[in-house]
């Protein structure tokens, strides 16, 4: 375990802050963590493994890429090594916008050390030379199924450390996607990000591009400091949002009612986000697998919530963007 814990991520700099060229527009891109099932609420479990969902894939993904959407899909050491799944995906790719990317998910990715509790679940707080093992192992089974490495990582849990950047680009990699903004999960012992915003970044020679959080509400303004006061106060964060006073809404359809992510939308646009990122994890596309998908009536209001945010995005004139065009879009640091 890494000394220093928990990581806390540092706000951009001015000279680390990306800016689009005039030409890009306003973007948006969909990261797919495809990984593995297992009970959300037990324990992590080494040999939890199956990759059943996987059999949904191939029908969501055409929702996808019926609109022109391309799917980037963070797949972990489970599903690199299931020839099922690869296969579903090397199909999912053939849309040429949609890629395989990287995701880290430290209690199922060799090599193993005598036991992964919650701190050590997120890989950034291993020691550096675990840390390395474990991308190795998984960059190696990934360049094997598909014939070509990733560029694009995430961390499972988000959990990013101090080590983690150095030791991706050590290994090409573009794009790290491990930042959730304006989220702390240091209490079980995992990052903090609370003071980072939306906005693409530079950082260690990649591309930083965090999950897209929007605070709305009355006094949405200030949400980067009230927020995390709100915390401090029973109840505090829940109140504020009941009456309006202040919301924050990350961009999925896991636990984010669509009507406060169309509203999302529209102020992270209106403030000038050019790049909104949004997110669900694949165990989601089959009931029972995700506490977000427990039934066929929860899968039809996940696929409703996908046809009303590209109907705002839409609206918006806010286009897709496909990871290969983000890196080229983007100014060197």
């Amino acid at each position: 375990m890494s000394a220093g814990l928990p990581y806390r991520e540092p706000a951009p700099a001015p000279h680390e802050r990306i800016v689009w060229p005039e030409r890009f527009g306003t973007r948006f891109t969909v990261f797919a963590d495809v990984e593995e099932e297992f009970d959300w609420r037990a324990p992590l479990d080494a040999a939890a493994r199956s990759t059943t969902a996987m059999q949904a894939f191939p029908a969501a993904h055409r929702r996808f890429a019926d609109r022109g959407v391309g799917l980037a899909c963070m797949i972990d050491h489970p599903i690199a090594t299931d020839p099922a799944a690869v296969d579903i995906l090397a199909r999912v790719i053939e849309d040429g916008r949609s890629t395989i990317g990287a995701q880290l998910h430290a209690w199922v990715n060799p090599p193993f050390a005598d036991s992964v509790g919650p701190v050590d679940s997120y890989p950034g707080n291993l020691p550096p030379a675990r840390e390395a093992a474990k991308l190795d192992v998984l960059g190696d089974a990934i360049g094997a199924a598909f014939g070509a490495r990733p560029i694009a990582y995430r961390a499972g849990r988000y959990g990013i450390g101090p080590h983690t950047r150095a030791l991706l680009a050590e290994r090409g990699y573009r794009i790290d996607s491990s930042v959730r903004a304006r989220y702390d999960y240091s209490r079980d012992g995992g990052p903090d990000f609370t003071a980072v915003g939306s906005a693409a970044y530079h950082r260690g020679g990649l591309i930083e591009l965090p999950l897209t959080t929007v605070f709305t509400g009355a006094a949405h303004r200030a949400g980067p400091w009230l927020h995390p006061a709100l915390g401090a106060i029973p109840h505090g964060r829940g109140v504020a949002a009941r009456t309006g006073l202040l919301s924050r809404v990350a961009l999925t359809p896991e636990d984010m009612p669509i009507a406060a992510a169309l509203e999302a939308v529209a102020v992270a646009v209106g403030e000038g986000v050019r790049l909104l990122t949004l997110s669900f994890h694949s165990p989601s596309l089959a009931p029972g697998h995700t506490p977000y998908v427990r039934d066929a009536a929860d899968l039809a209001a996940f696929h409703r919530w996908w046809d009303a945010m590209f109907a705002q995005l839409d609206r918006l004139g806010v286009r897709d963007a496909s990871l290969a065009e983000i890196v080229a879009a983007a100014p060197s640091p």
